[in-house]
């Protein structure tokens, strides 16, 4: 009597090696837009068409309208809060790396930092806003730059010191032992190591730096900018115009998230894992 047969396996190294792939380049830009549109024929359905949506809530044709009508104005605003944005991103950004640099060398200057950057990690941005908005006087835009500032040091110091700190002690004896000098040593080993962390964290900072300039404008200081159009034009009880500059700083945080991320990922990609 032979022995019974085992059933047929199915052949699943195919359909594994399938699923490695991951989903095709295209359905990466396809998708957001797919779900955009849903939302916008979505949002059109409830205000046009069933006329349930709240009084604040105008009609996606009504702020396309605004856009085009108020092209003009909104592309002012837009650039003053872009500066304010891109000036806080950057010096936040340098302040954080000098500082993530020296606290990676010290032990001391970063037993000192430590609380230091705690604090300001927890600090409300709402609250910090009207006092440097005050400070610097109602005519600066330093204030909201300043805010913008806070709000991106924090994620790049965290991140940049985390890159500094991932170099191994035996590579660093390694180029010592090979007569590399101290600049050698950073050049091939430490910045390689540090720079997709920092990269990370300008990532994540540019959109922080852009909803504290936002939050900043909403706050006081001069008379222009987006955030502060927005809270003119919703308490006078424009909300289509008030919608147009809300796409106007949303167009401004993508900006900033896809150039960072571009930059990220050709740092990913030239830098060995």
């Amino acid at each position: 009597m032979s022995a019974p047969s085992l059933p047929a396996l199915p052949d699943v190294s195919l359909r594994t090696s399938r699923a490695a792939r991951g989903l095709p380049s295209w359905l990466r830009f396809v998708a957001p837009v797919v779900v955009g549109a849903v939302i916008v024929l979505a949002w059109i359905l409830v205000v046009d068409v069933l006329k349930i949506a709240p009084r604040m809530l105008p009609s996606p044709i009504a702020i396309g309208a605004e856009l085009v009508l108020r092209a003009g104005i909104i592309w002012d605003d837009t650039v003053i809060t872009a500066t304010n944005s891109l000036v806080g991103l950057l010096a936040g950004t340098i302040v954080a790396i000098v500082l993530a640099g020296l606290a990676a060398a010290w032990r001391p200057v970063d037993g000192m930092l430590a609380p230091l950057v705690a604090a300001i990690a927890v600090v409300p941005i709402v609250a910090l806003t009207p006092i440097l908005n005050t400070m610097f006087g109602a005519s600066s835009q330093f204030g909201r730059q300043a805010v913008a500032a806070i709000a991106a040091f924090i994620p790049v110091f965290l991140n940049v010191l985390r890159g500094l700190r991932q170099t191994r002690p035996v590579h660093r004896d390694l180029l010592r032992a090979s007569g590399a000098t101290g600049f050698q040593t950073f050049r091939v080993l430490t910045l390689p190591s540090a720079l997709p962390y920092l990269l990370t964290g300008l990532r994540i900072a540019s959109s922080l730096a852009v909803i504290s300039a936002l939050v900043a404008e909403y706050f006081g200081g001069p008379s222009d900018g987006i955030g502060t159009a927005i809270a003119t034009y919703a308490k006078s009880g424009r909300a289509a115009l008030a919608w147009a500059y809300v796409a106007g700083g949303i167009a401004i945080g993508l900006v900033f998230f896809l150039v960072t991320s571009l930059l990220e990922r050709l740092a990913t990609r030239r830098t060995p894992v």
